[in-house]
């Protein structure tokens, strides 16, 4: 009888300390943090979110995307994203990458048919296609484009808009992200930002 009372109070004791955990750091932790956030950084805590005319906004009635997701384009006046394996494509539900090896011959065919795919489009050489345009990211939904992707398109948005090749290399510059803290990754084209630029300009 002692020993099964020991180990109700143990049990009772361990149960306490679960509730109060949970409430604690899984409750009143998370909405302190944004509650902070809100006040401090209202859009970015509210999905970097965007209008049509590229303004920031809370509101997601009012967003045209994310600047932190990439999105799906079936225009030529727009700028491409590369590709996704999230889902249909760029389905924040569905984030991951395809898992496929670098030899696999299922990755291998797919990046050969977007490489053609993305030249006939361009009108270049496959081999001209750099590499983010053929692979998709590990998420599914990176928002960014490598500069020279971004120039690769630059003639077609350009055609297709009656803007310049200069123009819209110029807006291509003013949407290009330097290296993060200046020596990590790669300089990067925000894709949707940019396309909001280019038919606010077109």
């Amino acid at each position: 009888m002692k020993d099964l009372y020991a180990l109700f109070r143990h049990s009772l004791a361990g149960l306490r300390v679960l509730v109060a955990a949970t409430l604690l750091l899984g409750v009143a932790y998370p909405f302190a943090v944004y509650g902070v956030a809100a006040v401090a950084a209202p859009w970015q805590s509210h999905g970097s979110l965007v209008t049509a005319t590229g303004a920031h906004t809370t509101d997601p009635d009012d967003a045209v995307g994310s600047t932190l997701l990439g999105q799906t384009a079936d225009d030529d006046r727009l700028f491409y994203n590369r590709p996704s394996a999230a889902g249909e494509g760029y389905d924040p539900l569905n984030s991951y990458g395809s898992n496929l090896g670098p030899e696999s011959p299922e990755l291998v065919a797919a990046i050969q048919e977007r490489q053609a795919e993305i030249a006939e489009r361009e009108g270049v050489d496959p081999a001209d296609v750099p590499p983010d345009a053929v692979t998709a990211s590990g998420s599914g939904l990176d928002p960014d484009i490598s500069e020279a992707y971004a120039a690769l398109q630059v003639p077609r948005v350009a055609e297709a808009t009656g803007l310049t090749e200069d123009a819209v290399r110029r807006l291509v510059a003013e949407h290009t992200s330097g290296r993060t803290w200046g020596v990590l990754g790669e300089p990067r084209v925000n894709v949707l930002e940019l396309n909001i630029a280019v038919l606010a300009g077109s």
